[in-house]
């Protein structure tokens, strides 16, 4: 497994810092964190920080203290500080701290309200600036280290999927099936679901983000699974429909127009062309069908540490292609009571600017007896 340049992420957030000015800057996110640092942990309610002090020429790491030890073994950077429950994290930044800093970047986006007033009580004459479209275009492109950590999770998901589908009883409820699926997870060697694993049976599989419950297994129910695992700080997430038992003939209709639709949109994918592209591929195929009223997301979103991050594939993002761009295909048709259909693959922007397909689980209507 090829090893990740912490450094060199370093390198080109600080050269950013350099050009706009920006003298110090926290990164509180804990994706962001782990991407600039190879230390993974979710504080809860207290602090995590990244801290690039240009002034002071200082990188350091501020973590809650009972997850130092941990910060120590798995971080690049080696000046950590644990700040404990009984400290307030604000006096602690302001004891480490260059606090007369004329700029300050901090991500907006996902910053607290309660976070950035202490910040501005700290950094009293800073003027703040949103460093995080910066680190969205960092995170946008994908080494090849980091498409090996990427397939790595899809092929534990993928056996996960082939082992799962033969748990399928008749008459056991969803939330049964998905205990059994994430127990899988974890055998196979994953760190853990990449989000709440989604297992719906017959009309409610028309809901794209529906949430497995009592709903029994029936003769002739879709069965829509949409899991991922997280492995070694990087996600997968696929999705596969079945059928249970018999198949109508509506019901094998809307899964081959589903097929037709994502298999057009992979087929679309290269760098050099706005990535409205894919997403209108696989869209006019299902409007071509009539069922266009029935596909109302967007056919895709990035993928890597987060499952849901940069770039977003929807049909008005003019944003153009790039190679190192990993994300997914994903059209589906959702009728109200009758049932849905999502056919979900992960695909990389190669170096050559060549769409690599990461998924390899089969397509073809697979009907569980």
């Amino acid at each position: 497994m090829m090893q990740i340049n912490f450094q060199e992420r370093l390198d080109t957030l600080n050269n950013y810092l350099q050009k706009e000015e920006i003298d110090l800057a926290l990164i509180t996110t804990p994706s962001n964190v782990f991407y600039y640092t190879g230390f993974q942990c979710e504080p809860h309610e207290r602090f995590l920080a990244l801290v690039i002090d240009r002034r002071q020429n200082k990188t350091c790491l501020f973590v809650p203290a009972l997850d130092r030890d941990m910060a120590v073994e798995q971080s690049y950077i080696q000046d950590i500080i644990g700040i404990s429950d009984e400290q307030s994290p604000f006096d602690v930044l302001q004891e480490n701290l260059t606090t007369d800093s004329a700029s300050v970047g901090i991500e907006m986006k996902t910053m607290t309200v309660f976070q950035y007033k202490h910040l501005q009580d700290i950094f009293s004459k800073a003027l703040f600036t949103d460093v995080g479209p910066q680190i969205n275009r960092q995170r946008l492109v994908k080494s090849r280290a980091e498409i090996d950590y990427m397939v790595e999770a899809v092929e534990i998901i993928e056996k996960v999927m082939a082992e799962g589908i033969k748990k399928l009883k008749l008459g056991m409820t969803e939330a049964e099936f998905v205990a059994e699926l994430e127990y899988l997870m974890r055998k196979f060697g994953a760190d853990g679901p990449s989000f709440s694993t989604i297992a719906l049976f017959g009309e409610k599989s028309a809901l794209p983000h529906g949430s497995p419950g009592d709903r029994k297994l029936q003769n002739g129910d879709f069965v829509l699974i949409d899991m991922g695992v997280v492995k070694n700080g990087y996600c997968s997430d696929t999705t596969r429909t079945f059928i249970f038992g018999e198949a109508s003939e509506k019901q094998k209709e809307i899964y081959q127009i589903v097929l037709e639709a994502t298999n057009k949109g992979i087929e679309a994918v290269k760098a050099g062309v706005p990535l409205k592209t894919f997403d209108i591929a696989s869209r006019d195929v299902i409007k071509s069908y009539g069922y266009d009223e029935y596909f109302n997301n967007r056919v895709g979103h990035g993928l890597g540490i987060d499952v849901h991050e940069e770039p977003s594939i929807h049909e008005n993002n003019e944003d153009i292609a790039r190679e190192g761009y990993v994300f997914t295909i994903e059209p589906g048709i959702y009728i109200p009571g009758f049932g849905g259909v999502r056919i979900e693959d992960e695909v990389y922007i190669n170096e050559k600017g060549e769409v690599e397909v990461l998924t390899s689980f089969p397509k073809e209507l697979k009907i569980i007896k």
